[in-house]
């Protein structure tokens, strides 16, 4: 059975810093791309940022760029989110996944204000 589990979410200022991570288990995610998404209340899921299954080839949508970085350890099984710079409009319920697949974690609440 394949879990994603992502952790780190929580309450931060404009300007602050989390660090998401997504375990897997049931899954070597090392055999896979993946992928980090959010959703915002009364909006689609979009894509924030994804990563090569080797860690070689990184992408950032325009409206993180510069602010996050998508890393893995394969060792581990887990894949990161380390934002920095946050917004409030980065406030989201962030979601982790094996891409081409339909295995998503459960998300993370992620809320930026003051």
């Amino acid at each position: 059975q394949v879990q994603l589990v992502e952790s780190g979410g929580g309450l931060v200022q404009p300007g602050g810093s989390l660090r998401l991570s997504c375990a897997a288990s049931g899954i070597s995610v090392s055999l896979y791309d993946m992928g980090w998404y959010r959703q915002a209340p009364g909006k689609q899921r979009e894509m924030v940022a994804s990563i090569s299954r080797d860690g070689q080839s990184t992408h950032y949508e325009d409206f993180v760029q510069g602010r996050f970085t998508i890393a893995r350890d394969n060792a581990k099984n887990t894949v990161y989110l380390q934002m920095n710079s946050l917004k409030p409009e980065d406030t989201a319920v962030y979601y982790c996944k094996v891409l081409l697949s339909n295995y998503w974690g459960q998300g993370a609440q992620v809320t930026v204000s003051s």
